[in-house]
């Protein structure tokens, strides 16, 4: 190359006024990565020819690569002009389009470009690009078909199909196309980072690892697969590793929101809060509208105790992928928090069933904004809302809503009241079960002491030891019903199971020496659970639904929280300001819930020998 751009310059020297050789040596300095020079060499051939159209298409290619977008679009439109039939251009037109953020103006160049020439693939390949942009998922894989048929070796194409198959869910379809990709072309960084990606997708850990570890060997300086590596070893549990994964992408790219991103979230797990915040805001200060980044420094910050801060930031998690399609869209305005004057405003619930449970405790005080109040919750929680509201409409969800003039989800009513530690709304009970549905667990559970002396029967503790599966921390708030086995030393218990959905199972097959009684299949909603509940003595479960019922009616209960836990359970207290009855059990470490499990079993003796010496 560097003979190459010698012999240009003599050219020149010889003949000064030779256009072709400018626009020769551009491209020779451009692959050398001398922009500036390219960019030099191309405006003087266009200077002198300036009807040239391979120049200009050059010069857009060049000013492309520093990221001046609109004067390479510029310079591909005056390319076009000179030739109007120049399907290079406009496919590059294209490229820049689509970087600028305009995929269908830039698709509508590639379609241009095709026309002119149907046999070429590069444009099918970026055709496909822009539609996959769009979510036009099938489109861009016929394109990248077609950029195939046309030229099977095409190593680019085979990777971006991949990459449209893996958004598609076809993992194993994507995969293919990565090997044969780098079947291909044996150094292509880009497609061992895609085939990470999809591997750690399939849960393959190991294997995505490895194939992240090898397209860094393969381009040391690939910011984006340090990233990706860094995920990986997080899902491992790899916490330090990760960091360390994250401050190289960083290092390689400050300007990398979803680096420091990501790296806040392995902070954030790893305990290492306030670390975790400069983290989420330097990603903001690089990307402003990184919906995640603000969602996550709002429950960091929520975590820390700075309510009235979180709240704020915690209005973006609307914005979240995720939670779009959650997100309600009335015609009506939602609620300002203002007075109502008579108005009448629609709570509904927003996200999981504790979620309703915890923040449904606010509805006294929306009752004092002087409007008509209409309620909208899961059809599992109709029956116990109606409860705290009986004079309030409580509708489950897909029942038609009456007439309303405002609405307003029911997790952004803490904002509204600038709620902090001081003033957080915890007279309980605020949930009951009713009359007749206690009566017939009372009756159920009579007989439960009959084998210790009628004085001082069993001690009656409801379990529940798993959450949703689909929640996005339940593999570290969750665990097996086998490692409660160090409760079954504490005698005069009779354990209750409380437990929901797939892990319900579990119950059938308790550990040995618990005496477990499975009523799962009885439990049709939340109010058949709370009539339970209220013949109970004590609730020990993990971070789910039922230890939010249990203290929203009053009653004891232990939560087991994993190392790093949800917001709403602060940090480094064994009290809840939401839930005066409520004891938190906290792991010391990531993963540790034998700690857990010791500390529990011992207070639970404490409970029992206290139990049993009351009179």
């Amino acid at each position: 190359m560097e003979e190459a751009i010698a012999s240009y310059r003599q050219a020149i020297a010889l003949k000064p006024n030779y256009p072709e050789a400018y626009s020769n040596l551009g491209n020779t300095l451009r692959d050398h990565g001398q922009l500036d020079q390219a960019i030099s060499a191309y405006r003087q051939a266009i200077t002198l020819k300036s009807n040239y159209p391979e120049a200009h298409n050059n010069l857009g290619n060049a000013l492309g690569d520093q990221g001046q977008l609109e004067e390479a679009i510029a310079a591909y439109r005056q390319a076009i002009a000179l030739r109007p039939n120049y399907p290079e251009a406009y496919s590059n037109l294209g490229n820049a389009l689509r970087d600028q953020g305009q995929p269908d103006e830039a698709i509508a160049e590639y379609r241009h470009a095709i026309a002119l020439k149907s046999d070429y693939p590069e444009a099918h390949n970026n055709l496909g690009n822009a539609l996959g942009d769009q979510g036009q998922l099938e489109e861009a894989i016929a394109a990248y078909h077609q950029a195939i048929a046309l030229r099977p070796n095409y190593p680019e194409a085979h990777s971006n199909l991949g990459n449209a198959l893996r958004d598609q869910g076809q993992l194993d379809e994507a995969i293919a196309e990565y090997r044969h990709a780098i079947t291909l072309k044996s150094d292509y960084s880009e497609a061992q980072n895609n085939l990470g990606n999809a591997l750690r997708d399939k849960g393959q850990l190991n294997e995505a690892i490895a194939a992240f570890r090898e397209a860094i060997a393969l381009q040391p300086d690939f910011s984006e697969a340090h990233s990706n590596l860094g995920a990986a070893l997080v899902d491992r549990g790899q916490l330090g590793e990760a960091i360390t994964a994250y401050r190289q992408a960083i290092a390689l790219k400050p300007n990398y929101a979803e680096a420091h991103y990501n790296l806040g979230n392995a902070l954030f797990d790893k305990g290492q809060f306030d670390e975790a915040v400069i983290a989420y805001r330097q990603a903001i200060v690089l990307g402003p509208s990184c919906s995640g980044a603000h969602n996550n420094l709002a429950l960091t910050l929520l975590l820390q105790g700075d309510f009235l801060r979180g709240w704020e930031e915690y209005e973006w998690r609307w914005k979240l992928k995720d939670a779009m399609s959650l997100q309600r869209n009335f015609n009506q305005p939602q609620w300002d928090g203002s007075s109502l004057d008579g108005r009448t405003l629609l709570l509904h619930a927003e996200q999981g069933f504790g979620d309703a449970i915890q923040f449904i405790r606010y509805l006294p005080g929306v009752g004092q904004a002087g409007g008509k109040i209409v309620i909208e919750c899961q059809p599992e929680l109709q029956r116990l809302f109606e409860t705290m509201a009986p004079d309030f409409p409580i509708l489950a969800r897909g029942q038609t809503l009456p007439a309303f003039d405002v609405h307003c989800p029911l997790l952004s009513l803490p904002r509204f009241f600038s709620t902090d530690l001081g003033n957080i709304p915890q007279t309980v009970p605020y949930l009951h079960a009713d009359a007749a549905g206690m009566a017939i667990w009372s009756g159920r559970l009579s007989g439960f002491g009959s084998s210790i002396r009628p004085s001082s029967p069993d001690l009656k503790v409801g379990l529940a030891w798993a959450g949703h599966p689909a929640h996005k921390n339940d593999r570290r708030r969750s665990f097996k019903l086998a490692s409660l086995a160090p409760l079954a030393e504490v005698s005069g218990m009779r354990f209750i199971s409380l437990q929901k959905g797939d892990a319900a199972a579990e119950a059938r097959t308790p550990p040995a020496g618990i005496k477990l009684v499975d009523v799962a299949e009885e439990l049709k909603d939340f109010a058949d659970t709370a009539a339970l509940l209220a013949n109970l003595d004590l609730v020990i479960a993990v971070d789910t639904a039922v230890v939010h019922l249990a203290g929203a009616m009053g009653k004891p209960v232990w939560t087991l929280l994993p190392f790093a836990p949800d917001w709403r359970w602060l940090l480094e207290r064994s009290d809840s300001p939401w839930y005066p009855t409520m004891r938190l059990f906290r792991q010391p470490a990531t993963g540790d819930w034998d700690s857990v499990m010791a500390e529990v079993r011992e207070q639970l003796q404490l409970l029992v020998h206290s139990w049993r010496a009351k009179p």
